[in-house]
């Protein structure tokens, strides 16, 4: 079936959509609560006819006759933004990570934090993204009218776009932001990861797995991880997350399996100049220096394989990719400067202080004494 959310029709078949037409069908005196697990339907990356940038869309729930409204997480990668459009209907919008930009037509560009609330009116037009040092993902709860919930416009220009960019707004999140459940079990999964230390893995996994963290994203951390902490290490890592899985399965668990990964589109010189676009963005600035002038190789690759061929797979956003990054590297002795930069980066997707705070405390919980030294003094750096 097809339903609209965000304004985009995607194709659906799920047990949520399922049970909640049968509900209504069936009237009031049978109809019951539904748990759509998280990562059980199918997300859908932004359609280029609708987004600039790359946007992936995660639907929640179907308009229908119970209540007029669809809801979606939408998640921007930084730079990433919607086209002008109007809700006939209107939109609520809440910011769940990161830093977004919105826009009504003829007034500025409004900058948008986690826990801020957009309300959009019926008819009004407008549009929203997410800010150019940050990715940002919001809930969207879009009503319809005689099954209609957006009507697109023309693309937002770059000139409209830039004019609402600030280095302290890209940067700056809201500074109440706290990790979810989810986020919180990624660096320990790292930190386990690059220590080789399996009882403190399987714990990990099986805890970020009650936690919603989908397979997909589970294996997606351990793959990326090889880069930073090894083949060997994360092979090895693989392996555990596969006995994990099927002993949760022996035991009933049924955890979300998660959307397979797109693969880039762009290959050769194509991917180069995307792995290098999307290093800039993390680091900040074109990142160069005597070590790559003296081995320019190992930038290349960590530009068309890191940041081009792994960090365009969407099975797992950015922000999540940093938590990883960081954990392993405090777990990591000698690793000392990489991870003062992947503190400053982990900044830049839209992580806040005190998340990063709270990351260090769950290094000290979880991995050890030293980890959490190694992290502190790494984030105590990038705030001088």
């Amino acid at each position: 079936m097809k339903q609209t959310l965000f304004g985009i029709a995607i194709c659906v078949a799920s047990p949520f959509v399922e049970a909640a037409e049968s509900a209504g069908s069936a009237g009031s005196a049978h109809a019951a609560q539904h748990i759509s697990q998280a990562g059980s339907q199918p997300s859908a990356p932004g359609p280029a006819e609708y987004f600039t940038g790359k946007v992936r869309v995660e639907p929640l729930f179907p308009a229908g006759d119970q209540i007029e409204a669809s809801g979606a997480y939408v998640s921007f990668e930084p730079g990433a933004r919607s086209a002008w459009h109007t809700h006939p209907a209107g939109q609520r919008l809440v910011v769940v990570s990161g830093v977004g930009l919105t826009q009504e037509w003829g007034k500025p560009v409004q900058h948008i934090h986690p826990g801020d609330v957009v309300v959009c009116p019926p008819g009004v037009k407008h549009w929203h993204g997410a800010a150019a040092g940050s990715a940002m993902t919001h809930l969207a709860v879009t009503g319809s009218v005689d099954g209609k919930a957006v009507e697109w416009l023309e693309q937002v220009s770059d000139e409209q776009y830039n004019a609402g960019q600030t280095a302290k707004a890209e940067v700056v999140p809201a500074p109440s932001a706290s990790l979810s459940a989810k986020q919180q079990t990624i660096p320990m999964i790292a930190a386990a990861t690059a220590a080789s230390d399996m009882p403190a893995l399987d714990a990990a996994l099986n805890q970020a797995l009650d936690a919603g963290l989908s397979i997909s994203e589970s294996k997606e951390i351990l793959v990326q991880l090889y880069a930073y902490s090894g083949f060997p290490r994360s092979l090895n890592a693989l392996g555990q997350l596969m006995k994990v899985v099927e002993a949760r399965k022996q035991r009933g668990i049924q955890d979300a399996v998660g959307h397979e990964p797109s693969h880039p589109v762009a290959t050769g010189e194509a991917l180069l100049a995307v792995g290098k676009a999307n290093q800039t963005r993390i680091a900040g600035a074109p990142v160069q220096g005597p070590l790559f002038d003296f081995a320019p190789v190992i930038n290349q690759y960590l530009q068309a394989h890191l940041f081009g061929d792994i960090f365009e797979r969407d099975n797992l956003d950015w922000q999540s990719r940093e938590l990883a990054t960081v954990g392993a590297l405090a777990a990591t002795p000698g690793a000392e400067s990489q991870l003062r930069s992947h503190m400053a980066a982990s900044l830049r997707v839209g992580l806040s202080v005190g998340q990063l705070q709270q990351l260090v405390q769950g290094l000290g919980d979880y991995a050890g004494a030293e980890a959490a030294t190694r992290a502190r003094e790494a984030l105590a750096a990038v705030q001088q």
